[in-house]
């Protein structure tokens, strides 16, 4: 089969087109065809060799939607049944999803009751599902006014997506650091954009908010506690801004009084949480088209659109063959 397979940490042009062998079923592992996947700034890192407990050579991807096509556990999954799986080490631990197939832990492979089109199905499972756990934790009200930091990424448009398919009424400012990105952010849905050059702290006239949800993640999150309402709440998911923790941090003196720090791991998942995120698009009836679709021959260029400075929204990629499956 055709994999992109990461030898050596690099560039776009590390990840290699190479054929190896399809994955061979194992007890308690199910072989799934590959009919797309996302891609995601944490396989960026790891292509780049930030990701220090992965070991190289490694085949890539978090995320995957696809058919079933050989299990370990028929009384479970059936040959031909689509499903998704997000997580669980894979693309990190062991091969991931850039692949024809991969090969997955029965217990992370999920069948989903859904409509949606493939596009949109595959643009859904690791990005939204961060999202809506981000929505979750913010316990959103009628009156809130809400910020996204990092707001032209996937998760940060999918936030958008799912607070204004909730409420249309509340009121939602995303953070650029580029201007040229506003028009783009507006047109997205956002009330209103606040342009932000320095991804650790905000302009100096920058009011506060009810909640904020912090894309940027350590690197700014105590520039956002300091831009909260009374009782409001900081959700500080992602590294976007290249930092994976918090230094000198002082719960006491940086959060606020009444004020709520939190996050959300997509690492805890499972199908009932899972169809609880696709049973909210059906229902609030949230548009989850991706905002770029690449095809499997130009993996690389799909790494290099997010990585450059013009990246917007969610992007995927497609198999050759996905149409018909």
């Amino acid at each position: 089969m055709q994999a992109y397979v990461v030898n050596h940490p690099g560039g776009p042009e590390a990840l290699e087109l190479t054929t190896v062998s399809k994955p061979v079923v194992k007890p308690g592992w199910t072989r799934v065809r590959v009919l797309g996947f996302g891609i995601n700034h944490s396989e960026i890192f790891t292509r780049e060799g930030k990701s220090p407990s992965v070991q190289l050579p490694r085949i890539l991807g978090i995320e995957v939607v696809g058919v079933v096509d050989e299990t370990s556990a028929p009384d479970q999954l059936t040959p031909g049944q689509r499903v998704v799986s997000i997580m669980g080490e894979m693309g990190r631990a062991y091969d991931g999803s850039y692949a024809e197939y991969v090969l997955l832990p029965n217990s992370q492979v999920y069948p989903i009751q859904t409509d949606l089109p493939l596009a949109s199905l595959v643009a859904t499972p690791e990005t939204y599902y961060t999202a809506f756990g981000i929505f979750n934790s913010l316990r959103l009200q009628a009156t809130d006014s809400v910020l996204i930091r990092a707001a032209t990424s996937g998760v940060g448009i999918a936030a958008l997506k799912l607070i204004k398919a909730f409420n249309p009424k509340l009121t939602v400012t995303g953070t650029t650091r580029r201007a040229a990105k506003e028009s783009a952010l507006l047109a997205a849905g956002f009330d209103a954009v606040i342009v932000a050059p320095d991804s650790a702290k905000l302009p100096a006239a920058t009011g506060n908010f009810d909640k904020i949800i912090d894309l940027i993640g350590p690197l700014s999150a105590k520039d956002s506690l300091q831009h909260l309402n009374d009782g409001g709440i900081v959700n500080v998911t992602g590294e976007l801004g290249g930092v994976w923790t918090i230094p000198a941090f002082d719960p006491i003196s940086d959060i606020p009084n009444n004020g709520y720090l939190t996050g959300f791991s997509s690492g805890d998942v499972s199908e009932a949480k899972l169809q609880a995120l696709f049973d909210f698009i059906h229902d609030y009836h949230v548009d989850v088209q991706p905002a770029r679709v690449f095809a499997f021959k130009d993996v690389p260029a799909a790494h290099a659109y997010l990585q450059a400075t013009g990246s917007f929204g969610k992007v995927i990629v497609l198999m050759d063959d996905a149409a018909t499956a």
